[in-house]
């Protein structure tokens, strides 16, 4: 009997650093009042990065403690929707300005600013990069954006990369939205959220195929996470994250499940740290943005 209550501690021993090892990520991090969120990006160790909407700052927090400041500082001029971390630098893209940033990821000093688009009607909503680019998308036109990138990662050449194939663009809707790439790089999927449709990209050429989801209609699509053959979609407005499973060549998928959580509040985009998924809320539809709490949320 003595035998059994002692393994019964041991294991009760063992098990409690594993039970409080699992419980020290918050489970909401609370975001600075008015910040106005859409992209998040999670870096090194368990650092998270978020812009604001309006000012194109960026703060910079821990998923472990929830603590954290502003990294960039808002300015005239500037915006920030989708970011990206890689290896160093943080990737953002610029809304309404048709602007893209790159910043210090340690010190949010400035690196590089690329003017993508000018005039009215655009709108660069999120960014992946790859060993060899970072690609953007743009809401209001049909096109891609291409900044290449040398093998240490800093910042080079811009091209614009028309848009051919399936891809139907709706003039004045919000059409390509979230963007990510396979890990070699040479096919990029994106999400059109005025139809639902998800479409694979060859970034050389332009060339576009709509991925069958099997009658699936992404409503409200907006940031998406490719993780091996499981792709996670953002669909804002139906405070839910549809999880699919693609077919090996990307023609194919099928609805898995769908992602919810009661702290969702108009999720925008994600990224993930181990197996853990976060999303940040950008609550649009708030009367009064410029002095409501906004957070990150560990969905699920």
């Amino acid at each position: 009997m003595r035998r059994i209550v002692l393994f019964l501690t041991a294991t009760v021993a063992l098990a409690a650093p594993a039970a409080l090892a699992s419980g020290a990520y918050p489970e909401k991090i609370a975001l600075p009042n008015g910040f106005a969120p859409e992209g998040i990006a999670i870096g090194k160790g368990n650092t998270f990065y978020v812009g604001s909407i309006p000012t194109g700052a960026v703060y910079a927090g821990s998923l472990r403690t929830g603590k954290g400041d502003v990294l960039v500082p808002g300015g005239a001029g500037r915006a920030a929707t989708g970011l990206e971390y890689d290896r160093g630098r943080l990737w953002v893209s610029g809304a309404g300005t048709g602007k893209a940033f790159v910043y210090d990821a340690r010190t949010g000093a400035p690196l590089r600013e690329y003017q993508l688009a000018t005039g009215a009607g655009t709108f660069i909503n999120d960014v992946v990069v790859t060993k060899r680019a970072a690609y953007f998308t743009d809401s209001q036109r049909p096109v891609v954006y291409r900044i290449a990138i040398s093998r240490n990662g800093a910042p080079g050449a811009l091209s614009t990369i028309p848009l051919t194939g399936d891809y139907q663009h709706v003039a004045g809707q919000f059409n390509l939205n979230g963007i990510d790439a396979v890990p070699n790089g040479r096919t990029l999927l994106a999400a059109q959220t005025v139809t639902g449709k998800l479409f694979a990209l060859d970034p050389r050429t332009g060339a576009t195929k709509v991925v069958d989801l099997g009658g699936y209609v992404l409503q409200n699509g907006d940031g998406i996470l490719l993780a091996g053959r499981t792709l996670y979609v953002v669909q804002n407005q139906s405070n839910k994250i549809a999880v699919l499973r693609l077919s090996p060549d990307l023609r194919r998928g099928a609805l898995v499940r769908t992602i919810s959580d009661p702290d969702f509040d108009v999720p925008t985009t994600i990224d993930r740290l181990g197996m853990r998924i976060y999303a940040v809320n950008a609550r649009f539809g708030t009367t009064t943005p410029t002095d409501q709490a906004y957070a990150v949320v560990k969905a699920g």
